[in-house]
């Protein structure tokens, strides 16, 4: 081959790596659960290739049909070992004592619906919010953790007594059977919200909002074990009047997207050791109307399916 050739065919290599780079030649691809308020629509879906920049699919995937209301709010997916994905959702702003679960294959054809009654045992439960979905792959079982108040239950702080929260949990491996409820969190003041994030074995974090009056931000703590107990809650790290996290890995650092309602703005940060964090927002794009959800990866023949799926 020509020395011309050579510095031809090293060009275009140069340029398709770059071209990689910038449309992620991966087969990974991201998924983000979302709903639009009054949140009676259902479940809709963004997707994203590099977990920046996302498109909705502008089309409603699961109708909700449970719970007082019959809602559909914090969405929050996994995808378990065999591929199926799991669905849970908040059903009612109160009355209801339990939530929302449904499960898929391709996120296109749904198994009913199913409401778990995890607060049955507590008559006085005024809510069930923000269910949130994790695989524990260590031990393989599904854990599910909640928000709930129970009055006079516990120290009342600032919090009136039917905004009192704390942090449950339950665990799964079927979904036909679960654990008894139990005290997830209790860290001394109104907790909502809490997402649980794996970086290796035996070494979590969780993201939490104290839905304390004065601040109502975003801190998080740190554990040995996925179901706890959590310990040296940090400071706050998000603004005032900010909700919602999830949290995605992009090659070394960490993604934590929030709703940030007080400033009406969708917000992001980043970390690479969830001890310090910088704001993002300004490098991400999240098209108008998304509520928070859960962030999964997944094949791009999943979104492949889902847009032609959503196409009219």
């Amino acid at each position: 081959m020509s020395e011309a050739k050579i510095t031809s065919s090293f060009r275009l290599a140069v340029i398709g790596l770059a071209l990689c780079g910038l449309m992620s030649c991966s087969k990974q691809a991201y998924l983000f659960t979302s709903f639009h308020e009054p949140a009676t629509g259902g479940l809709r879906l963004l997707y994203s290739y590099d977990a920046y920049h996302w498109t909705d699919l502008n089309k409603t995937f699961l109708k909700p049909e449970l719970g007082t209301q019959k809602v559909l709010r914090d969405p929050s997916i996994v995808q378990g070992p065999d591929g199926t994905f799991h669905l849970v959702w908040t059903c009612s702003w109160k009355g209801d004592k339990g939530f929302g679960y449904a499960r898929s294959k391709d996120l296109i054809h749904w198994s009913a619906q199913q409401f778990i009654p995890v607060m049955e045992n507590e008559p006085t439960t005024v809510n069930v919010w923000a269910p949130e979905i994790f695989y524990h792959d260590e031990t393989k079982v599904f854990v599910i953790i909640w928000a709930s108040t129970i009055p006079f239950r516990f120290a009342k702080g600032i919090e009136d007594e039917d905004n009192n929260h704390r942090m449950y949990s339950i665990t799964t491996k079927d979904f036909v059977t679960f654990s008894k409820p139990k005290l997830f969190l209790d860290a001394g003041f109104s907790v909502i919200d809490a997402v649980i994030v794996k970086r290796a074995t035996k070494d979590y974090v969780l993201i939490l909002k104290d839905n304390t009056r004065p601040n109502r931000n975003l801190k998080v703590a740190f554990s040995n074990d996925a179901l706890g107990p959590y310990n040296n809650v940090s400071d706050a790290f998000s603004p005032k009047l900010t909700e919602g996290p999830t949290v995605v890995k992009v090659g070394n650092e960490w993604l934590i997207y929030f709703d940030a309602y007080g400033q009406k703005i969708y917000s992001a940060y980043q970390t690479s050791d969830f001890k310090t964090f910088k704001d993002v927002t300004s490098a991400v794009s999240i098209p108008k109307g998304h509520k928070h959800g859960t962030i999964v990866k997944v094949k791009r023949k999943i979104i492949k399916a889902l847009v032609k799926y959503s196409k009219p």
